[in-house]
């Protein structure tokens, strides 16, 4: 069977070298694989992933020498297919309306931490949805619905869990090709949105979706979505999806020792470029 990697940036923002390194090891591991290699642009914020940054995201690809497969999937013109796969899971019954706000959670946390209990948190350090029933009267939830509050779509998550019929797992290969199954863990996540009231998917439902319809078999990404494996796994298992091999790569870490990233502003690929640097120079940085 072929090998088929992808690299799936959002042009959100302009790339930096944190995309450079996933992009190019994607690039080479393909190569070495005798594999396809895809792009995909994950572009299901319309509102910030604009024309202008998703031009600037190719030519910054360009720059580096990424080659890919023409005609990449962009994430924007294939809702439907998304929302297909949300309806599936809802005529499961793992799907329900969230209508607390941000604010909401944030206050029912505070007060709750106040009384000396503290409250659980996902493994991006996010509080676990705590249900619309621990702060609202099926009176408020059913008004909110009746006046088309905005709302989230989440998972029941302890529920979709009960479905499994055994452990759930993945291979993980190393940086030198070893591998190593590792155990799941959904649960730690909490009820996990899967889309909004006008946006029929989020970030695990699309991803997941996307490698399955695109046949990728080696999920090449960094190591800051490590642990979000545990949700994809699951909605692998839900929707019958085939399971791809992951390996999760180093991040390139800025001066603060946190990895970069495009919205707190770290420097990104085309002003290198503009101050001199080469593709080599980047290259040599990445350590490819």
């Amino acid at each position: 069977m072929t090998a088929v990697f992808r690299f799936a940036p959002s042009p959100n923002g302009y790339l930096h070298l944190g995309h450079a390194l996933s992009a190019l090891l994607n690039q080479k591991l393909a190569q070495a694989a005798g594999g396809r290699m895809l792009l995909r642009i994950e572009d299901i914020d319309t509102a910030r992933c604009t024309p202008a940054l998703k031009a600037a995201m190719l030519e910054d690809l360009r720059w580096i020498g990424f080659a890919h497969e023409e005609l990449p999937r962009r994430q924007s013109e294939h809702f439907g297919e998304y929302a297909a796969a949300l309806a599936r899971l809802q005529s499961m019954g793992l799907v329900y309306e969230a209508y607390l706000t941000r604010s909401e959670i944030r206050g029912f946390v505070a007060e709750t931490e106040a009384q000396g209990k503290p409250w659980p948190q996902d493994p991006d350090g996010a509080p676990l949805y705590p249900g619309d029933a621990a702060l609202l009267g099926a009176g408020e939830i059913e008004r909110r619905r009746a006046s088309g509050a905005p709302f989230a779509l989440r998972l029941d998550m302890r529920k979709a869990v009960s479905l499994l019929k055994g452990p759930l797992c993945w291979q993980e290969e190393g940086a030198e090709g070893q591998g190593r199954t590792v155990t799941a863990d959904p649960l730690a996540w909490g009820d996990v949105i899967l889309a909004r009231k006008d946006t029929p998917t989020s970030y695990h439902l699309s991803v997941t979706l996307d490698d399955a319809l695109q046949g990728v078999t080696h999920v090449v990404r960094g190591q800051d979505l490590f642990l979000a494996t545990s949700v994809h796994r699951l909605l692998q298992v839900l929707l019958g999806l085939p399971e791809p091999r992951y390996h999760h790569h180093r991040l390139i870490l800025g001066a603060d020792g946190r990895k970069l990233s495009k919205s707190e502003g770290h420097t990104a690929l085309r002003e290198l470029r503009a101050a001199g640097w080469t593709v080599e120079d980047v290259r040599r940085r990445i350590g490819i």
